[in-house]
């Protein structure tokens, strides 16, 4: 899910998730089909419940559009969400039970939607969206009420966690409320992406021609992301990190020198070239118009200065700029002509720490990830004090796999819990889930994610007050039995089973 590794390589395919700090409001006055305890998973920011209960047939149940709703039909970003969520709640009951049985009580027969202003159904989520909602279960008809459909797609999934019997999918984020796929997409081992200005970067650069990312992968990703609100945030990682880019873009990288012979080996992106940058220019052009997100992410970590160093044009050039030896003013002046060439294209950056360490010549609003794991809340002080907005990251890393119950540290943390005003505190626009692909590929990629990155969901999107372990097991247990029945190969959170498993 997401990223940072302690000076370890990593690899093209990590996945990284960035939560959003609160959801408004959600009220269920009463619990349709519900289990006995109410265990919704993150727990919306308000719930009510009372102990009724309402009974759901498949046969006679749909979801349907308010007459005063500024969304109806037409919008197909809804209508899909309408026959997946149809498919959650109803499919496994179908599966195993056949025809409706309902008891003797009363009957939910419709979930009623109505968005009240710009419903925003075709186009992509943002930063800003606004996600939402007011839930109401009460009778015969329910109610659920948001600004725009990013509320409606969040107030379906707990809707549908309100029932007691749902089924499967292929979105363990939408499961989990997840609403950024932040995709670091190339690195030192492969360029898997495939440019259609520059072609030769994963012709030469990716692993074999069967391992890329085609323009239309792309686009499917991105567009299987809007229909379940989530952004797509691509990482192209410069300077360092790029050996693969060298195989398909001649005089990118540094040549290393061993005294004054070259040494055959390359480093870090040239920055002294011009030719870089006419490169970078028109490479993130493209990208520009690729991804729709309003941020690039354009890393900055990691960089090894070895290369730099050895290279007697590159001192050259730092005596003339007056840098002396000091390398990190060398990333800093790269990094700002990048930096600059995205603000070119009406798009914001967000950088990892060291860009911000290194007293690089930030504009206002370009956001800081914080991965390093010491020190962390001081870094979160300094950035925020700085005036620039933070994503979180360090203290969940799912990549260090610890034996027992490790979800609890990613629950227990307080991304707030740092020096500094309530002006500052509101600069920390959110946090990441962590997962490198070392030692990760389809396989095992599932079940190392889920249901630990469920914890940092909850964290994220929950009231600072809802910390109880003991709350948080149970319902996490049955929110990992509910991904199981989605289709999601969830690992276990302690011993045990899940109840559909007796009717398999």
């Amino acid at each position: 899910m997401e990223h940072r590794g302690l000076g370890w390589p990593r690899l093209p395919r990590l996945l990284e998730l960035l939560a959003a700090l609160a959801v408004q409001a959600v009220r269920a006055s009463a619990v349709a089909a519900a289990s006995p305890d109410l265990c919704l998973w993150p727990m919306p920011l308000s719930v009510q419940t009372t102990p009724r209960v309402l009974h759901l047939s498949p046969d006679n149940f749909f979801f349907g559009h308010s007459s005063t709703s500024k969304a109806g039909p037409s919008c197909s970003l809804l209508q899909e969400a309408f026959r997946r969520y149809y498919d959650y709640i109803f499919g496994f009951y179908k599966w195993h039970h056949g025809s409706a049985d309902l008891r003797v009580g009363v009957e939910l027969q419709q979930l009623q939607v109505s968005v009240i202003l710009d419903p925003e159904c075709d186009t992509f989520p943002k930063i800003s969206s606004d996600e939402s909602y007011t839930l109401l279960v009460k009778g015969p008809v329910a109610s659920l009420t948001a600004n725009r459909v990013w509320g409606v797609l969040r107030g379906l999934e707990t809707f549908s966690q309100l029932i007691y019997q749902d089924f499967y999918g292929t979105d363990a984020m939408a499961f989990n409320k997840f609403n950024v796929l932040h995709w670091h997409i190339v690195d030192d081992q492969s360029f898997p992406y495939q440019s259609v200005t520059f072609p030769g970067l994963s012709k030469k650069g990716s692993y074999s021609s069967s391992h890329v990312y085609t323009p239309n992968d792309v686009r499917m990703v991105i567009e299987y992301a809007r229909l379940r609100g989530i952004r797509i945030l691509p990482e192209f990682d410069s300077p360092g990190h790029t050996q693969s880019w060298g195989e398909g873009q001649k005089d990118l990288l540094t040549p290393c020198y061993n005294g004054k012979e070259p040494s055959g080996a390359f480093g870090p992106i040239n920055p002294i070239w011009n030719t870089t940058y006419s490169f970078l220019s028109k490479f993130f052009k493209e990208i520009s118009t690729v991804f729709p997100d309003e941020f690039i992410h354009l890393g900055g970590d990691e960089v090894d200065f070895h290369c730099w160093a050895s290279n007697p044009e590159i001192q050259d050039f730092m005596r003339d700029k007056g840098f002396g030896r000091n390398f990190k003013k060398l990333e800093s002046f790269y990094m700002q002509a990048v930096l600059d060439m995205i603000s070119a294209r009406n798009k914001n950056s967000i950088v990892w720490q060291e860009v911000f360490d290194d007293a690089s010549k930030l504009m206002p609003g370009t956001v800081i990830q914080v991965w390093k794991m010491e020190d962390y809340t001081q870094e979160q002080s300094k950035v925020t004090e700085a005036g620039f907005p933070v994503i979180l990251s360090a203290p969940w890393y799912l990549d260090w796999i610890s034996y027992g119950q490790d979800w609890k540290q990613y629950y227990a943390v307080d991304p707030l819990s740092f020096e500094g005003s309530q002006e500052q505190k509101k600069l920390v626009i959110g946090g990441e889930a962590c997962l490198w692909g070392e030692y990760v590929d389809a396989t095992n990629l599932t079940p190392r994610l889920w249901p630990r990155a469920s914890a940092v969901g909850e964290r994220l999107w929950s009231h600072k007050d809802v910390r109880s372990l003991e709350d948080a097991y149970r319902r996490l247990k049955i929110h990992r039995c509910r991904m199981l029945r989605r289709g999601i190969a969830a690992e276990p959170v302690f011993t045990g089973y899940c109840d559909h498993e007796d009717r398999m």
